[in-house]
């Protein structure tokens, strides 16, 4: 089986990435891989982690975590294949608080696949092409596939999120990153398998 976790990108109080988060996962039950019982998709927010700024006296490549929220964080990503990251943008970029979260880690990252859901003005794809860079320097490949919500097709998502309802074309570009991301992470996991 394959697990993919969703990550929540901001901690930003009313932020829209959870009510995001919650469609991908919806949305991504309806996954033929889901369905079938050959994937599995969680919700990781970074809120629920509260990781300070970058702590950590030794650097992440090196593994030696001092700390008891470090290990708790490795744990988590390490549980899991590949990652959806649903992150807005902020100043052009993604947030901080996902910036750090990566720094965080090394190897709990390496040879797993990623895919995104960005949303902002010009639907944070200017936040996907920085991640895109961060991710690989921790040995993450990304797709192509992307969903990208802005706030001109998406005005629901801005105004009233309780009320946004995603077009039926978003939920399609989603499965295809779905169908890239497991692609791609049942390919990685034979890097990572012991040998």
């Amino acid at each position: 089986m394959t697990r993919l976790g969703i990550v929540i990108g901001s901690t930003r109080p009313g932020r829209r990435a959870e009510v995001v988060a919650r469609w991908v996962h919806a949305a991504g039950q309806r996954h033929a891989a889901v369905v079938a019982g050959d994937a599995t998709l969680e919700v990781i927010d970074l809120a629920d982690h509260d990781l300070p700024l970058l702590d950590e006296p030794v650097p992440a490549i090196r593994g030696n975590y001092r700390h008891a929220h470090t290990r708790k964080w490795a744990a988590t990503v390490g549980a899991f294949d590949g990652f959806v990251f649903v992150t807005p943008e902020y100043n052009h970029s993604f947030p901080a608080a996902l910036k750090n979260a990566i720094d965080f880690l090394y190897a709990e990252w390496n040879d797993k696949a990623a895919g995104f859901v960005s949303y902002g003005g010009l639907g944070g794809v200017r936040a996907v092409e920085h991640l895109r860079t961060t991710l690989a320097e921790v040995k993450v490949a990304t797709v192509r596939a992307q969903v990208s919500l802005s706030k001109y097709t998406d005005v629901a998502l801005f105004t009233d999120p309780g009320n946004w309802s995603p077009a039926p074309a978003q939920e399609a570009a989603l499965h295809t990153l779905l169908d890239e991301v497991l692609a791609w992470s049942r390919a990685l996991k034979t890097l990572r398998a012991p040998g």
